[in-house]
């Protein structure tokens, strides 16, 4: 089992990606509302080499001995992963030793004002950065930062970053009813997109429960008028969880798993990874998908959210 690889799990953005996770679990440098992962345990934009470097590198070279048939590495996880301050280090070892297969960064995007973090990420393929909001009263509610982050210096650096990075840029803008969808704040995104000029813009909402009851997602009718109203010619709508299914890298023997482990009993995200030891952004790739096939449910009590089978 690896600790710092996960996956490969499908994606229709990335098809079959390897997942490498730079960052402990909780720590970032945002505290969403909506985070799938869980609440920020540790909020902070202090870059360290969370995970050890030549941890990360060891495991890589044993699963990539095997010859995989992957698309990209991806630089995601339980945290923000730029705030290790080895991720250039990783990725220049990926582009030396690995240079048929791309690289793709997720990012929350608030620490790309730092220069020398732009100039690190330089050779990944794609860096997929979020910006959910660009009023300061929206960004504190939906994304709650970590002290010292301010809102123009963070859309700056994703401005500064198209200026330097050749690669592609596709910023994703996650939507709340009554967080961050009003008409003043979809102009005030409109403008900073504008100013960004990413490759792409990808549209989301909640997709499972969030770290504060009570939210609601925005449907797909909704986010449609979003584009309408922008006139944007490159925003789509990121793709419902079921399509997952039909490529390639989507494993029926992990939705077997955990199916099997919650028929059993109810579990949290955190029993899930325990009892099966898959990594946690895994396990919610597929939560998702089987939870909008009906098959599995959620109740939030007081240990967190528990995901059961769907009674019938």
């Amino acid at each position: 089992m690896y600790k710092y690889l996960f996956g490969p799990v499908p994606s229709r953005r990335l098809g079959m990606s390897l997942g490498i996770d730079l960052i402990p679990k909780k720590v970032c440098s945002l505290n969403c509302v909506y985070c799938e992962v869980g609440k920020t345990t540790k909020l902070t934009t202090d870059r360290l080499e969370y995970v050890k470097y030549d941890k990360v590198i060891a495991e890589l070279k044993i699963f990539m001995s095997s010859n995989p048939k992957i698309d990209y590495i991806t630089f995601s996880g339980s945290g923000e992963p730029t705030l290790n301050s080895r991720i250039g280090d990783v990725l220049n070892f990926i582009k030396e030793n690995y240079p048929n297969v791309k690289t793709a960064v997720l990012t929350n995007g608030t620490l790309l004002s730092d220069k020398n973090l732009r100039q690190e990420l330089l050779k990944a393929d794609v860096i997929l950065p979020s910006l959910d909001a660009a009023g300061q009263e929206a960004f504190k509610k939906v994304n709650r930062p970590a002290a010292g982050i301010l809102l123009q210096e963070y859309i700056q650096g994703m401005i500064d970053l198209r200026k330097e990075y050749q690669g592609k840029i596709w910023l994703e803008v996650l939507f709340l009813e009554g967080y961050n969808d009003s008409e003043d704040e979809l102009i005030r995104l409109k403008e900073a997109i504008e100013k960004i000029k990413p490759d792409s813009v990808q549209l989301n909402t909640l997709d499972r429960p969030g770290t504060v009851e009570g939210l609601t997602p925005l449907t797909k009718d909704e986010l449609q008028n979003i584009i309408n109203f922008w006139r944007f010619t490159n925003v789509e709508i990121i793709a419902n969880q079921i399509e997952r299914t039909t490529i390639s890298s989507y494993r029926n023997d992990v939705e077997s798993a955990i199916l099997e482990t919650i028929a059993r009993r109810p579990c949290t995200l955190d029993d899930l990874y325990r009892l099966l030891g898959i990594h946690i952004n895994e396990i919610n790739k597929y939560l998702g998908t089987l939870e909008t096939e009906g098959k599995i449910s959620t109740k939030s009590l007081e240990r967190g959210i528990f995901y059961e089978l769907m009674h019938k």
